[in-house]
């Protein structure tokens, strides 16, 4: 059996937002296994997988663009070690200017690094730059650029900490031949709803979600169901439904929308479709938290967990 560490009961408690007791039982359960022992907390109803993402942190900032003809968006996650470095200016106009620039690229990553800004840096050097300057490690973590030919992208910063720059960032693009203006105010709602939803949406439609994702909440709810003393072949005719349910909750257009929750995304961009005598198509959206799936590494908790797992 793995040894299971201050460490990873550190990490699990982070992740899942469970007791260290449990988090204790769930790794010697699953030989030391992270991502098994977060499911088995889920299973046993200790842990849900979305409190993954609300815990998992790095500092830095989320810039987002619109292009000047309202049919075009990107988001670029700039990461730094501290908050107090993302509130720099240098840091701050760096993340603006690698909006600018990913405007002008297909929107990757490495596009945006060997593209050069308004005054004729290349990204990277102006990355290697403030590290020198800063002393701090930096990175563009991740980017991504919406587009329509018809229609509007509109973004949201959510706790902004400056003009263009926020911890929480989403883009929407709406494609539609209708009233442009409309369209547009639409686009900015939805967008407010993806940024706003207690469940935030894991992909537009049941067909784009991750079938890994799928598969494993399948077998989670399917262990649930066994575990409750179903037999294993009706508890997993019980899933079925409890997939769909799931899927209605993680899909996009399938969720209640936030400003009238007898009203779903979908049904919104059907209405506004009628409203505009054109149809109306969701094309795409991109909800950035800041830090989400990257850890950081903190003191919270060590001396109780070493104290706990009797390394201390």
């Amino acid at each position: 059996m793995a040894e299971v560490t201050a460490a990873l009961v550190k990490d699990l408690r982070e992740k899942s937002g469970a007791g260290m007791m449990d988090c204790k039982k769930a790794l010697q359960e699953n030989n030391g296994d992270v991502e098994a022992s977060m499911d088995w907390l889920r299973t046993k109803g200790l842990a849900k997988a979305a409190k993954k993402a609300d815990r998992a942190a790095a500092e830095g900032l989320v810039a987002g663009k619109i292009a000047a003809d309202g049919k075009t968006g990107v988001l670029v996650e700039f990461n730094a070690e501290t908050d107090f470095v993302a509130k720099n200016d240098s840091f701050q106009t760096a993340a603006r200017d690698f909006a600018d620039v990913a405007l002008t690229t297909d929107g990757s990553v490495d596009a945006i690094l060997a593209a050069k800004t308004a005054k004729g840096e290349l990204v990277s050097d102006v990355v290697t730059n403030l590290i020198a300057t800063i002393g701090e490690n930096m990175r563009v973590r991740r980017a991504v650029k919406l587009g329509v030919e018809q229609g509007a992208v509109a973004l949201y910063l959510h706790n902004k900490q400056g003009d263009d720059v926020a911890r929480l960032a989403v883009l929407v693009a709406l494609e539609g031949a209708g009233d442009q203006a409309q369209l547009a105010e639409v686009a900015r709602r939805i967008a407010l709803h993806v940024a706003g939803t207690p469940t935030p949406p894991l992909a537009l439609t049941s067909d784009e979600l991750d079938p890994e994702v799928v598969a494993k909440e399948r077998e989670i709810q399917t262990q649930m169901a066994v575990e409750s003393g179903k037999p294993r072949e009706i508890a997993e005719k019980m899933v079925e439904g409890r997939i769909r349910k799931w899927q209605e909750e993680v899909v996009l257009l399938k969720q209640p929308f936030v400003m009238n929750p007898d009203q779903t995304i979908e049904q919104l961009v059907a209405e506004t479709g009628k409203e505009t005598g054109s149809p109306v198509k969701l094309k795409a959206f991109a909800r950035f938290a800041l830090g989400e799936g990257v850890e950081k590494k903190t003191d919270d908790f060590a001396a109780e967990v070493a104290q706990l797992t009797g390394q201390s």
